[in-house]
């Protein structure tokens, strides 16, 4: 685990190439961070790790954790390269319960080979009278979820996607304006790749806290996470707003 730093709340490469050795089996990096919705230089992190390669012939491999932005960033921005397209990355998660738009409990990794998949992963079950390979946590549920997503990919498809997402991200990037302007608040994540607005409390701001904000909006019908950061940055309390597909600016 890389700690996290007051000023940078992403990984750093420099970082990352202080940590890493002939050990190291895997580098991870987000696609929207569940705390501030800010995206690690997953393109530069690639560049390290070919350039490792390179020099000292440790091939490591780059896992994308894009639960919130695998669904976002296709259709928003399709020139930023963090997929298939970097040589490191050799597997992505997802997860459709977010902005892949379907209710709770469907969740998607795909790998760049399938020599990239590691047979320790894979183990034989006896099921109906012959040997079926799995490597799934849950053996058995439901299927429900995988339906709703395949009926979104057929109803929405990629110009139904993208209409979303820039709907989403235009109307959080209209609310993190209007919030900036108001001189209450500092902005953590401006929405620049999820529409996700990240905010503290301005300095000069004293009567309340972002824990009183939270409630007071709980009390009008709107639940608004606010939490402190994680290690290092503890001090550091702010709100988390997700503007959904149903949202408006009115």
């Amino acid at each position: 685990m890389i700690p996290m730093e007051r000023d940078c709340f992403v990984i750093n490469p420099d970082k990352v190439e202080q940590l890493i050795d002939e050990n190291t089996i895997c580098v991870g990096a987000i696609l929207g961070t569940t705390f501030s919705g800010q995206t690690d230089p997953i393109e530069k992190l690639n560049d390290l790790l070919v350039k490792v390669k390179k020099k000292k012939g440790w091939d490591i491999p780059l896992h994308v954790d894009g639960a919130s932005g695998a669904f976002v960033a296709p259709f928003t921005d399709p020139h930023l390269k963090w997929d298939f397209r970097l040589e490191q990355v050799k597997s992505i998660n997802a997860s459709g319960h977010k902005f892949g738009l379907v209710y709770a409990g469907l969740g998607w990794i795909v790998w760049r080979d399938e020599s990239d998949f590691p047979e320790e992963l894979i183990f034989k079950v006896n099921y109906l009278g012959g040997l079926m390979p799995t490597y799934t946590l849950n053996f058995s549920k439901g299927s429900a979820m995988v339906i709703a997503q395949y009926y979104n990919f057929l109803r929405l498809g990629k110009e139904g996607y993208r209409e979303i997402m820039s709907n989403c991200l235009a109307n959080a990037r209209h609310l993190s304006k209007q919030l900036s302007d108001s001189g209450r608040f500092v902005m953590i994540n401006e929405a620049q790749m999820l529409p996700v607005v990240a905010l503290r409390l301005a300095d000069d701001v004293t009567n309340y806290t972002v824990y009183d904000l939270s409630n007071k909006l709980r009390e009008r019908g709107w639940v608004i996470s606010a939490y402190t950061m994680p290690p290092n940055a503890e001090d550091i309390a702010i709100v988390r707003i997700v503007v959904k597909e149903n949202l408006s600016r009115d």
